[in-house]
């Protein structure tokens, strides 16, 4: 017997295969968090897998919709030399969404949102609409729940001085115990030569890997921006499917 409330996120790590035949036959959307390992200057390596898998999980949790495991890798050749920055090439990253895409379909879901904590993945949305154009009676939706806009409105209302690895991604969830962080504000980098460059040279470019900003703001000011993005989120699993 499932005694789990209908209130609670459903995780399909904690599901079994015969909860989600019943689930999808009740209601045919899915979660899958897209992430990636990458540096994130003295944050964790791992900052886009926890945030698009946490923010995705909190918007869920009224809805009942099921969330899939987050796919933590993604495409960021431009982080490569950065120890510890793992990037998938285009081809295949394209051919592993689409057995993802595969799978769900087949288990009866026809409404996938993918919430993405990551730029690089942006090409996601391009794959996904080959995939519908052989399911139209699918649909999905990319939400890049960083870069959607409330939520960027929300982080230039506290500091528009902010970007990659800088203290908008600086949540107590995502900081590493033991490790300071600069007091200092991170001056902004020539953009055009940075696009330019090599992984080599993007790696002299950016220093410690902050892109501009401060490196940390109060915990208030990081709950409130928070909730602005779950919400945001939440919207997008709900609202104007075709």
């Amino acid at each position: 017997m499932d005694t789990r409330s209908k209130d609670r996120a459903v995780l399909v790590a904690e599901m079994n295969w015969m909860q989600i035949e019943a689930q999808a036959k009740r209601d045919d959307r899915c979660v899958l968090p897209l992430g990636s390992v990458e540096q994130h200057a003295y944050l964790s390596l791992a900052t886009d897998v926890i945030l698009s898998e946490r923010v995705a999980k909190e918007a869920a949790e009224p809805l009942g919709i099921p969330v899939f495991p987050v796919l933590a890798y993604g495409m960021t050749p431009g982080f490569l030399n950065f120890p510890g920055s793992i990037s998938l090439k285009l081809s295949t990253y394209a051919a592993l969404l689409g057995d993802i895409f595969d799978g769900f379909y087949r288990s009866g879901f026809r409404r996938i949102v993918l919430v993405n904590g990551h730029g690089g993945n942006s090409p996601a949305l391009n794959f996904a609409t080959e995939w519908l154009d052989r399911h139209p009676d699918a649909s999905i939706r990319l939400h890049n729940w960083w870069a959607a806009p409330l939520f960027q409105a929300a982080v230039k209302a506290i500091d528009p001085a902010a970007s990659h690895a800088s203290w908008m991604e600086n949540f107590p969830w995502t900081r590493l115990a033991g490790v300071a962080m600069p007091d200092t504000l991170k001056p902004p980098f020539n953009a055009a030569e940075y696009q330019a460059a090599s992984p080599a040279k993007r790696r002299e470019i950016l220093g410690d890997g902050n892109f501009h900003g401060l490196y940390q703001r109060s915990d208030e000011d990081m709950r409130t921006l928070w909730q602005v993005g779950v919400e945001e989120t939440r919207a997008a699993m709900v609202e104007s499917w075709p």
